[in-house]
């Protein structure tokens, strides 16, 4: 992203959370293990710089937070169970295989009920 803008509240959050429960190199007690000081992708408030591992190897399982911090357009589409938006790849429908399965089961019963007559 050539400008840089402030983070919003949920995109601070956000990014606190992938720190906190997916980078390796976070430690609760000592904080970055690479720097060995206070992580400071817990404190920005600004976009730009990032932390070299946290772009490269954390930032890409969050695709939204992703694309709204480096600029790139990501198109959503709605999950056909919850209505949660996530982003389109191929032919997927259902945001989570949680979803997934519950639709599964919903079908399911609805043919198993006009197999047996009952509607």
């Amino acid at each position: 992203m050539n400008e840089s803008r402030e983070l919003t509240r949920d995109e601070r959050s956000a990014i606190r959370k992938l720190v906190v429960t997916e980078c390796a190199n976070h430690d609760k007690e000592y904080g970055c293990l690479i720097l060995g000081a206070a992580c400071y992708m817990q404190n920005k408030c600004w976009t730009g710089s990032y932390c070299k591992y946290f772009r490269n190897a954390v930032l890409p399982l969050d695709p939204v937070l992703q694309a709204a911090l480096t600029g790139g357009s990501l198109e959503q589409r709605p999950c056909a169970v919850c209505g949660k938006g996530f982003p389109v790849s191929g032919k997927k429908v259902y945001c989570s295989d949680y979803c997934a399965g519950k639709a599964h089961r919903r079908n399911k019963r609805e043919y198993m009920r006009k197999k047996r007559g009952r509607v």
